[in-house]
């Protein structure tokens, strides 16, 4: 699945909250961005936004000067902030929810933008047949229920939370190739880990 990482857009740029309306757009005219991450005072504040809605909505909109509003004034802040490997599925899903636009990627430090255009653009889901976005799921689900039970134990609630996750997507591709599964990837898990049948109500999944 892609990720945030793998579609943002990484040429973005901060503004100052104390810089005023004026300055911020000469900025975005100068390299035609639709928005600014307005920078943090320090390392536990919040990063905000400022976009071409905030400006023509609180300041053209009501007639105000842009040279004597500032940014903290038409900001956003806290802005929602979006984790470099959260994939794209689940970013247009929060985009939904918040009626974003963009907002920022940001893991420690700023990462780069997320837009809309940018979730169009370069997502892949167009181009991809159902069966082949399914399939990349499923070995990003194997990987991670593999780390989950390597950090807890095969027996943990944790680890068989993700394999029921790789059931799922296994069933799925199942139906949409009309075929019969001639061994789960939690088989096969179970062959090298037998305790991990433990995790399941039901001796069937492990033979092992």
């Amino acid at each position: 699945m892609l990720r945030a990482a793998d579609i943002m857009t990484t040429d973005v740029a901060t503004v100052r909250s104390s810089a005023t309306v004026a300055e911020a757009v000469k900025l975005m005219q100068a390299r035609d961005w639709h928005a600014l991450i307005v920078e943090r005072r320090h390392e536990q504040d919040a990063y905000g936004i400022i976009t071409e809605a905030d400006i023509v909505y609180k300041v053209i909109a009501f007639g105000k000067d842009p040279s004597l509003v500032r940014v903290y004034e038409v900001m956003s802040k806290p802005c929602i902030v979006v984790n470099p490997d959260l994939g794209v599925e689940y970013v247009a899903r929060l985009f939904a929810q918040y009626r974003l636009l963009r907002a920022p990627v940001i893991q420690g430090e700023l990462l780069g933008i997320i837009s809309l255009v940018d979730i169009i653009n370069e997502s892949k889901f167009l181009e991809l047949p159902r069966i082949v976005v399914l399939e990349q799921e499923l070995q990003d689900a194997i990987q991670k229920a593999r780390i989950a039970c390597s950090e807890t134990s095969p027996r943990s609630e944790e680890c068989a939370i993700a394999w029921d996750i790789v059931d799922e997507l296994q069933a799925e591709i199942a139906h949409q190739e009309a075929k019969r599964i001639p061994k789960t990837a939690f088989e096969e898990y179970c062959e090298e880990f037998p305790e991990a049948m433990e995790t399941r109500m039901y001796d069937s999944w492990c033979s092992g």
